[in-house]
């Protein structure tokens, strides 16, 4: 199938028996992109594996949590469409132990629900975007390739940068603090690395949150803020007077 607009290149998937049968993924032809879509509800998950497919995506489909993880073992997709309200383990359940295995996943989160506390925990826990149901399809895809395009420049090797005692190492897509690693998710790691390429500027907290969610980020301050905190308490000597990464009262953040 012809690769959709705006992607970037694909990595190789392998199938269940490929995989099992220990064949390396410089072995297999990457041939289309591949999407796992975890969702319970069955009109939902037709819609989106229709909406997928048009788009020339492989789909893999799960209805628990449980049934999510062996699926993504076996055939490592590029992107999982990942709903909250599951049977077994939850969404945001699965998001972390995704994000435990893989860190290039791209991890796009459903939910019926507009509670605001569940964006800042998906968003915590490893998600790269979250999508308000029911949604127009033509967004979905847009979330979608969006949220590839930003996995692809994760794994884009730069040379290391270092500021004051923390060196960003983006091959390994580690953070060192005095030589040892801070344990960052991903998208800390991006924010991390956003701001001291900005220096002296003050970042509003809408451009970080495109800048580590995307163009089509809706957030509010407090997600953004509550991440910062959390990142704060990875890297600062002091959270509490941080020297990293400083507020600017009503702008939003600058480095050091």
């Amino acid at each position: 199938m012809p690769q959709a607009s705006g992607l970037p290149m694909r990595r190789p998937v392998l199938n269940s028996a490929q995989a099992q049968s220990g064949v390396g993924e410089s072995q297999v032809e990457a041939t289309e992109w591949c999407a796992l879509v975890v969702e319970d509800e069955p009109l939902t998950r037709t819609t989106i594996r229709a909406t997928l497919l048009k788009e020339g995506f492989k789909v893999l489909e799960a209805e628990s949590g449980e049934e999510a993880l062996g699926l993504f073992d076996s055939a490592t997709p590029h992107v999982v469409i990942l709903d909250i309200g599951l049977p077994g383990l939850n969404g945001f359940e699965v998001c972390q132990k995704i994000r435990a295995k893989r860190e290039d996943t791209g991890i796009l989160m459903l939910t019926a629900r507009t509670d605001p506390e569940d964006k800042i925990t998906g968003l915590t826990l490893g998600a790269d975007d979250y999508l308000v149901k029911p949604f127009n399809p033509g967004e979905l895809i847009a979330r979608i390739r969006a949220v590839l395009r930003r996995s692809a420049l994760m794994n884009h090797a730069e040379e290391p940068l270092v500021f004051g005692n923390l060196c960003l190492d983006f091959q390994a897509q580690q953070a060192l603090k005095n030589g040892v690693d801070v344990n960052l998710s991903p998208r800390e790691f991006m924010l991390l690395a956003i701001l001291p390429r900005h220096p002296g500027q003050v970042m509003t907290r809408d451009q970080l949150g495109k800048e580590v969610w995307g163009a089509n980020h809706r957030g509010n301050a407090r997600a953004l803020d509550v991440f910062v905190c959390k990142l704060r308490e990875k890297i600062e000597d002091d959270p509490t007077t941080p020297q990293i990464i400083r507020t600017v009262r009503g702008a939003g953040y600058i480095c050091g």
